[in-house]
């Protein structure tokens, strides 16, 4: 059986990308690789790992003219609503703010670079 290893991010600002998300989510560089493209392995402590990368600039893709729902990054919250507003604090925005009938609260944010951010605390956890 395979597992997800990583997930990979090809952003503008790989260093600011990186140093942001290790700060506001307590994430922690695992491996840097500084060339070619400043390639950051960021871990959660559990068994999640984001690459945050830049290869080549012109390959970027403009995550802030997409639909949240076709791409975003979740994090499981115990309190979206304190959450978000340090991550806005930080320079993030917020998209929506969703109260879904089973209980669940579920917040979308763009960080400062426009990849969207799901806040999630879910009535009844995924796993």
């Amino acid at each position: 059986m395979m597992r997800i290893e990583h997930v990979a991010f090809n952003v503008a600002e790989p260093q600011a990308v990186a140093a942001w998300y290790c700060e506001q989510f307590g994430l922690s560089i695992v491996r840097h690789l500084p060339e070619p493209n400043q390639t950051h392995f960021l871990a959660d402590g559990h068994a999640t790992i984001l690459e945050i990368y830049c290869n080549p600039p012109d390959q970027v893709p403009d995550y802030g003219a997409a639909d949240p729902l076709i791409f975003h990054l979740a994090f499981a919250s115990e309190d979206p609503a304190s959450d978000s507003a340090r991550l806005i604090a930080a320079g993030a925005s917020l998209y929506t703010d969703l109260h879904l009938p089973d209980g669940s609260h579920l917040m979308m944010l763009r960080d400062p670079w426009g990849l969207a951010i799901q806040l999630c605390k879910r009535a009844s956890p995924l796993l």
